[in-house]
């Protein structure tokens, strides 16, 4: 069985001590280091740009997992690409043109996501399952770190699982939003493939411990007929 992946989320680091943040996930068993820019428009927040990305990339020995919390995307595909970005995620919906705008992530040789909020249904990316890497799903209301996880995400994960197995789709599920000890295992036992993790991790007396504990949860024991 593949084993689930942790992806903490930069968005809750110390900007002050970036170095020493990104060096303890660089020591630590994560997988991805995930980075959420928010533009104040599609999102009530405004995080960070490519030049940040470019710079963070030279402190890192993981891929980037870029989640773009923006309106119109696809205007800057290419330059997070060129600033460190492994795989780009975009908005449902964001994109009028989805399937274009994924044909294009795809062309900068980056993996390809597409992310949901809470009320997005799932059943609107049966034309798209199988053309993207990675589905996104908002475990909370997009724009702000430290926020309560959304139960109902259980479910949606479930039925997005079984979509995925009876659609022979590649996608992984990935959680963003309230991760934490308290909740992980739930999470993966629902079908998720990638925790996401802010708070929990970078806020944590011992972060590289929080991280191994994320690891070592089970992962995914569903099966569908």
């Amino acid at each position: 069985m593949k084993k689930h992946l942790v992806a903490p989320s930069v968005l809750a680091a110390d900007f002050t001590r970036l170095r020493e943040e990104f060096a303890m996930v660089n020591e630590s068993e994560a997988d991805w280091f995930h980075l959420d820019v928010m533009d104040g428009r599609f999102v009530p927040n405004i995080t960070f740009g490519m030049f940040i990305i470019e710079f963070m990339k030279t402190l890192a020995q993981r891929p980037f997992d870029v989640h773009l919390m923006m309106v119109e995307p696809e205007k800057y595909i290419e330059e997070f690409r060129k600033a460190g970005a492994d795989h780009i995620t975009v908005h449902y919906e964001a994109c009028p043109h989805l399937h274009r705008t994924i044909q294009q992530i795809k062309e900068t040789g980056a993996k390809a996501g597409v992310a949901l909020n809470p009320h997005t249904p799932i059943e609107l990316l049966e034309d798209i399952i199988e053309d993207v890497d990675i589905i996104l799903l908002m475990s909370v209301n997009p724009g702000f770190g430290g926020q309560k996880f959304i139960y109902r995400t259980l479910n949606k994960i479930q039925r997005l699982k079984e979509m995925i197995t009876i659609r022979n789709a590649h996608a992984l599920i990935e959680i963003d939003g309230g991760v934490g000890l308290q909740n992980a295992e739930k999470i993966l036992q629902a079908g998720a493939d990638v925790l996401v993790a802010g708070n929990s991790v970078f806020r944590a007396e011992n972060p590289k411990d929080v991280i191994a504990k994320l690891k070592a949860f089970e992962s995914n024991p569903l099966k569908f007929v």
